[in-house]
């Protein structure tokens, strides 16, 4: 049975937890990096770095992942930069010191350099050298006023745009949330969670609105498959 998904219901997330198990904990960030991986999350993000990029054709790009969990959409981004001869640094920055560590860990195994740094992004003072300031996946972890607020605080520091990708809101997201994790094989953190991150999330409308509330002029919401949406938010020249 669905549940009511009219509006928003934040319920808490095992992940986020401090007190969860190490093992499951680095076990939900690699049932993560399988469900980015089929859901093609680095495909969304994309196009917007090959179009930062290529407006400073003479300098290297400077991409901060906030909240970057594992580091896997880093990793995806990087090789792609790569293979594309894009001139991108990337760097990531996550809360959890746990997960810090597993996209370091990660990025080496993949040959992929990379920094990652912890960081509270509800709280601490964003870097001010960023060209994007990109996110996935988080927005939904947060109510209505600190939603508002990271907007803007992660605008202010983009020096050239803010990408943040996140799922709907939806009876078939929630279908697929359900179904996806179990056939993904993720661990039970996954199976729980996943669901719950749909009932927290925003619909395309509210986040229209968040953008709207945080002062971001000309930002854009696109609804991306499947059942995301990605706020695109590029500074006035």
């Amino acid at each position: 049975m669905l549940p009511d998904l009219d509006a928003r219901d934040r319920q808490p997330e095992i992940m986020d937890q401090p007190d969860l198990d190490p093992a499951r904990f680095i076990g939900s960030l690699a049932g993560l990096r399988r469900i980015n991986r089929v859901t093609g999350s680095a495909r969304i993000l994309w196009p917007d770095l090959v179009e930062a990029a290529r407006s400073k054709p003479h300098a290297n790009l400077k991409v901060l992942d906030v909240a970057c969990g594992g580091g896997d959409i880093v990793v995806s981004l990087s090789k792609k930069a790569k293979k594309a001869g894009l001139p991108v640094i990337f760097a990531g920055c996550d809360v959890n010191p746990l997960a810090v560590e597993e996209a370091r860990r990660y990025a080496k195994a993949s040959n992929v350099e990379a920094e990652f740094y912890t960081m509270n992004a509800t709280s601490d003072a964003f870097p001010d050298d960023s060209d994007v300031v990109m996110s996935s996946f988080f927005l939904h972890h947060l109510p209505e006023s600190q939603a508002t607020g990271f907007l803007r605080r992660a605008a202010a520091s983009a020096r050239d745009r803010l990408l943040v990708h996140d799922l709907v809101r939806a009876p078939a997201g929630y279908l697929l949330a359900k179904v996806g994790t179990v056939a993904l094989l993720c661990n039970d953190v996954c199976r729980i969670d996943g669901p719950r991150s749909v009932q927290g999330a925003f619909t395309c409308p509210e986040a229209e609105a968040l953008s709207d509330a945080a002062g971001l002029d000309g930002a854009v919401i696109v609804p991306r498959f499947p059942y995301r949406y990605l706020l695109r938010w590029v500074r006035a020249r």
